[in-house]
């Protein structure tokens, strides 16, 4: 059947929020249409199969989402043309030009460097006076110069590049002009970026898509610059912040802390949980129906804007016992938050890679880790679509 009952009233969660309970807002619903704040009319996905569903299905396409003409707010605006707003096949041959560099194969090889940088990075926080900035000293550092290191940014540039990403990732709020002279001003730095690595290549990623662009004519200058900018954004933005909210969570439960403490083997699966049950906030990228599609127990017109809700999809009670109870040892390995079929995430095993290591050091080097303010002191940038701390102030017991 078509509902077409009238939309209800949806904001998303502010930084620091848990949000409106989608339960309860759809009617225990899994499909349901909703008036966002900025006045679309758009379909939320909220249910574990349904969402998988959509996002598997390419009848819901990016590419209408971002087309000319469309209402693009906040990041959206920079997605057209890019690897995140296009669909097959213009998608997979992008994704191909970069898909070995984020083998589970090639990323494990990784692994002790990203190792060696969480070491690095809490030596030198365990070097200065506490309370430490975690944001600014650990967790935006880390995944930046992993990114910078694979792609072959120079580190010295990553204060600026960062000012760029935070305007980039805007919410439904920010004003589509100061997010596109970012994104002109990130594109120009990579541009000359690209003529430098053009005339004197290295081994990284970015000559190698220079070589795909030139030797074999695989992509345009602008799906370079455009897949230069996407993969230094998603390698580090994410990542960081994944972070930030999985420890806030994790040192909400000081005994999942304190039993991987005790086994360090429970981390990996550890990370798929605080995955699973982290809120990054904001809405998700939308798609567009291509046709008439039916969802569950509705059928969805084409020409319709539709998002996929992860969060609520991994706290579904039919697929997660318990569903809003960290547990880190249970087997999370089913959560969506890196998407599913064409567009799951790129660099979803760099990011676990990451994550491992990074509480790994945390827990394992820190005794007593604990917030140095209270969690209701801690302030979030305005304005972005992932909610993203201005700092994260730490202590722990000195040995």
């Amino acid at each position: 059947m078509t509902i077409d009952s009238s939309p209800v009233k949806f904001t998303p969660a502010r930084p620091g929020q848990r949000g409106p309970d989608i339960r309860t807002i759809s009617g225990g619903r899994p499909v349901f249409r909703a008036e966002l704040p900025d006045g679309r009319i758009v379909w939320l996905v909220s249910g574990y199969q349904t969402v998988r569903q959509m996002v598997i299905d390419q009848r819901f396409s990016r590419a209408l989402a971002v087309a000319p003409g469309r209402a693009q707010p906040g990041f959206e605006v920079s997605a057209a043309g890019s690897i995140s707003g296009t669909d097959p096949p213009e998608h997979t041959r992008l994704r191909k030009l970069v898909a070995s560099a984020f083998t589970v194969r090639r990323v494990e090889t990784l692994r002790p460097r990203v190792a060696s940088i969480v070491n690095q990075l809490i030596d030198a926080m365990t070097g200065r006076p506490q309370p430490a900035d975690l944001v600014a000293s650990f967790s935006l550092p880390l995944p930046t110069q992993v990114i910078c290191e694979m792609l072959g940014v120079p580190a010295a540039d990553t204060s600026q590049f960062h000012a760029w990403s935070d305007t980039i990732i805007g919410d439904w709020q920010r004003d589509a002009a100061e997010i596109m002279t970012a994104v002109a001003e990130l594109y120009g730095y990579f541009g000359t970026l690209i003529e430098i690595k053009r005339a004197q290549p290295v081994d990284d990623l970015i000559s190698a898509l220079i070589a795909a662009r030139d030797h074999t004519d695989r992509l345009s200058e602008h799906e370079l610059t455009a897949m230069c900018c996407a993969l230094l954004i998603a390698g580090h933005e994410t990542t960081a912040n994944h972070i930030n909210l999985s420890l806030l969570l994790l040192l909400d439960h000081p005994g999942q802390v304190a039993a991987l403490r005790a086994d360090p083997e429970l981390i990996p699966g550890a990370v798929e949980e605080l995955l699973r049950c982290t809120r990054l906030g904001g809405l998700p990228p939308a798609r567009v129906t291509a046709e008439d599609v039916r969802l569950g127990d509705v059928t969805i017109p084409a020409g319709e804007l539709v998002i996929p809700l992860y969060s609520t999809a991994n706290r579904d009670r039919s697929v997660f016992i318990d569903p809003d109870r960290l547990d880190i040892t249970r087997d999370a390995a089913g959560h969506l938050a890196f998407g599913a079929g064409v567009h799951h995430c790129l660099g979803a095993q760099l990011a676990r890679v990451e994550l491992q290591e990074a509480f790994r050091g945390l827990i394992g080097r820190l005794p007593g880790l604990r917030l140095a303010v209270p969690a209701s002191d801690l302030e979030f940038k305005p304005g972005m679509a992932i909610h993203s701390l201005r700092e994260l102030p730490v202590r722990w017991d000195e040995p």
